[in-house]
Parts: structure tokens; C-alpha cells; sequence
């Protein structure tokens, strides 16, 4: 069908993901798990309601009783299923998809992802067949309000007691429900917003932080407000990016290596996740804190599974993602948000301009992520293993080489892998000066193609 992903189930509305086949994957995630009773959230986009009717229907005919929260951003289902007592659940939502887009992101019992490893390829294979005849009891619907409690939830991660300024854009997305009652808990933030009304269509920009044009209307807040710094999140809210009081961004790895710190300090010798993108000053920054640096391939599902195999306390992702322990150790862009101004709340650095705080850590030289259209990415990954076999090579996730070391005068490293979501090959990279960077990204792009 397409639409069944490694990490979700996301695609057009109604062409390929109608109030039919959302029937048949409630019904079908509800006698995957066995469950006896699920939560529901839905997004702000305007077919959500119809979809999230018919996932609550489908698990109900399976005998299943749905707890359903209306209106809910991804982090808050994910909290609703963590806290309440049920078998897991899912959220109504494409993400940071257009309008025209429809999904689901789904969770076992404790919010443990569901992905295409461990259940969504199992939910295809059970849509694809007949609609089972209803046996034994219908299932009950009862409507939840879980907003305030949420709120409270996250409050309880804010650290910072100062007075701060703060700019967001909301991207008309989930995040424009949740925040205004978190905020309302948190008097120290004196916040600045922008796209704060809910709508699914995304008028002005699309609801994704990762690019950087979208970015423009949180890097112009700032600098009109004076906020110390901005924040951006995607349309479920499970993603933020940051800005600093200039308007530069600063990456998501960068934000790893510094929120590293913070919690290394009230946790001291903890384990801490990273994506094996981000630079190599995460790694360095987690192991001069006194951290265990554990590298993972990309993708919630991997990095969830690793922290709670490992006790990690926290995680991050090149892509925006942040996850706590003491959040179900799922991820959250309004407590990454909550926790940046902690750590800028800090004895250290409460004096200093954010853009100063990162400056150290802008010590290497990446390209950033770069996509390619390759036919066949298995010959373009095994023509990189052959030609670059002096380096010290690894396939956790497509393949990495890496040259030198972190104590070397020059090193450089890179990844190619291929998107989970898109028919491309991302490249990453990463040198210890400007000029190897840029060599190395001339010899890598003639051998891949033309970038994106």
C-alpha cells in the first residue's frame, strides 16, 4: 500500500489513507496487541477527526475500549499512554507533512514505538485482509481531557527561575494548543509568538524546522523582540530547532552536546544517545562531561530502544528529535525547549549571549545533510566500501568511514545512507578544517551525482 513506513503510517488523504483503511488499522493494531484499552489523539489537520472516528471504531469492533483526547500533539499522546493505564496507543498525524497528508504514529503499552521492525509491517499484512466479523463485546469510547495534566507534566522539567525572553513560532501546528496552558505555568518566560493559531493547511510555511527557510519568521521574532533565544517546532511538536539571539541556527547536535552537559551534571557517568550524523563534538563533549557516548543508527524507534536497554538519560538526533528518560523516554520538542533555558539559566551561562555559549562548540566542519536521487543505492554504497577501504569503516546504518581521530591535527569522517521515508542517499560529513571539509564534499558529490 506505501503507506506503511519504518516509523509510522503516513499518506495522502483520502487517495491512499481513507476513514476505510483507518478502520481496518485500528482494528487491526487493537488484535495486534490484544489490547483491552487504547488512546487516541488526533492533529489539528481537518480530515484528523474523520480518521481518529475511524481508528476508535475499528479498535472498538476488535472489543477494545479507546480513550480518546481530542485534540493532542504527538508528545502529549505519548504522555496520555504513558500515564494512563492501557495496552499503547497512537496519534492521528502526518507530522510535518502538507495539509493534504494524513497519518498515524503508533505506541505499545509504556510508550514503547511501534515501527516497522516490531508491528507496522505486521498491521499491513492484517489490513490486506478481510474485515473481520465482530465477535463478543463492543468496545466502550470515553472522551479524555488530559491538557492540564500534560501541562503540569511538562512544567516540572523547567528549571530555569530567571526572567528570560524567548520567541516562538509555533508553525500553526500542535504545538499552538499545548503551549499556551505550559506556558501559563512557567511566569520566569516572557514568550514572543508567531503562528499560534491551529491550521492544518499551513498557510504561511511549511510546518517543518529542518529547513531553513522555514525558520525565517523565528529568526525575524528574535531579533524584533530581543529574545535571548528562538524556537521552532514542526507540526506534531515532537521536533523543535533553535536559533540564537542573532538568528543563527544552531543545530540540533550542538543542542545534544550542550543539553549533554547539563544532565551529565545532575547525573554524572550516565549513558547518553546520539545519531551517528551529528558531529563528533557530541562524543567529545559526553565523554569530557563524564558521560558514556552511545552512537545509533537514526530513527525514534532505534534510539528509544537503545536508551532503555542502556539507561541512557538522554538522547538527540540531528533531525530535531530530543528524548528524556523521565519523559516515557520518548521525545518532546517543548521539554527540549523547557531544557535549553535551564541550561542557559545556569550559574555559567545566565550572563552570556546564547551565540557565545555555542561558539565553542562550532569547532568542526560539517556540510550538513546532502540528498541524492541514486537508482541503485546498493551498488553507490558498495562502490563507497571499496574505494575508501583504508578507513575504518562501519554499516550500522548505511555505511560510515571515518579517517584519523578526534587527537589527530586533521581527520574527517562521512555517511551515506538511505533515507527511510524518501528514494534518496543522505550524505553527512565532517572534517577538522573548512578546506578538508570542502575537498572531501567535491570527491564524495562527483562519485554520488548531483545533490538534490
Amino acid at each position: 500500500m506505501g503507506i506503511f513506513k519504518a516509523y509510522d503510517i503516513r499518506g495522502l488523504y483520502p487517495s491512499e489513507l481513507d476513514v476505510a483503511l483507518a478502520r481496518k488499522i485500528g482494528n487491526s493494531f487493537a488484535r495486534f496487541l490484544g489490547a483491552k484499552r487504547l488512546v487516541v489523539g488526533q492533529d489539528m489537520r481537518s480530515h484528523s477527526p474523520a480518521v481518529a472516528d475511524a481508528v476508535s471504531a475499528g479498535m472498538r469492533d476488535a472489543g477494545c475500549d479507546v480513550v480518546r483526547l481530542g485534540l493532542a500533539s504527538t508528545p502529549m499522546t505519548y504522555y496520555a499512554i504513558g500515564s494512563l493505564e492501557c495496552d499503547g496507543g497512537l496519534c492521528v498525524t502526518a507530522s510535518h507533512n502538507p495539509a493534504e497528508y494524513n497519518g498515524m504514529k503508533l505506541c505499545g503499552k509504556g510508550a514503547t514505538p511501534i515501527s516497522a521492525a516490531n508491528g507496522i509491517l505486521d498491521i499491513e499484512r492484517m489490513c490486506k485482509e478481510d474485515y473481520p466479523v465482530q465477535s463478543g463485546r463492543q468496545g466502550t469510547e470515553t472522551q479524555v481531557d488530559l491538557l492540564g495534566a500534560y501541562a503540569d507534566h511538562v512544567a516540572r522539567f523547567a528549571m530555569a527561575r530567571h526572567p528570560v525572553k524567548l520567541a516562538i513560532d509555533a508553525s500553526n501546528g500542535m504545538a499552538a494548543y499545548t503551549l499556551p496552558a505550559i506556558l501559563e505555568r512557567l511566569p520566569a518566560i516572557e514568550a514572543h509568538t508567531v503562528l499560534m493559531e491551529l491550521d492544518g493547511t499551513f498557510p504561511v510555511h511549511e510546518a517543518n524546522p529542518l529547513k531553513e527557510e522555514n525558520l525565517a519568521w523565528v529568526q525575524d521574532l528574535v531579533r524584533k523582540t530581543g529574545a535571548r533565544l528562538g524556537v521552532s517546532f514542526d507540526g506534531d511538536a515532537d521536533r523543535c530547532c533553535f536559533v540564537d539571539e542573532t538568528g543563527r541556527t544552531v543545530g540540533a547536535d550542538l543542542m545534544t552536546a550542550l543539553m549533554s552537559r547539563w544532565f551529565l551534571a545532575r547525573r554524572p557517568g550516565a549513558p547518553i544517545v546520539y545519531d551517528l550524523r551529528s558531529s563528533w563534538v557530541v562524543k567529545e563533549e559526553i565523554q569530557r562531561a563524564g558521560g558514556v557516548a552511545l552512537r545509533d543508527r537514526v530513527g525514534h524507534s532505534f534510539i528509544k530502544a537503545t536508551m532503555r536497554k542502556r539507561g541512557a538519560v538522554f538522547g538527540g538526533e540531528l533531525s530535531g528529535h530530543f528524548y528524556f528518560q523521565d519523559n516515557f523516554t520518548t521525545d518532546s520538542g517543548v521539554i527540549a525547549m523547557v531544557t535549553a533555558l535551564a541550561v542557559l539559566d545556569g550559574d555559567e551561562h545566565r550572563s552570556r549571549p546564547f551565540s557565545k555559549i555555542v561558539e565553542s562548540l562550532r569547532r568542526y566542519h560539517s556540510t550538513g545533510e546532502i540528498n541524492f536521487h541514486v537508482a541503485d543505492k546498493d551498488a553507490a554504497i558498495a562502490e563507497l566500501r571499496a574505494k575508501y577501504a583504508a578507513g575504518r569503516q562501519d554499516e550500522l546504518d548505511g555505511i560510515t568511514v571515518e579517517f584519523g581521530d578526534l587527537s589527530d591535527r586533521e581527520w574527517w569522517w562521512f555517511n551515506v545512507r538511505a533515507s527511510n521515508t524518501e528514494p534518496l542517499l543522505r550524505l553527512n560529513l565532517e572534517a577538522s578544517t573548512a578546506r578538508l571539509r570542502d575537498q572531501k564534499r567535491e570527491e564524495l558529490v562527483a562519485l554520488l551525482g548531483v545533490p538534490e
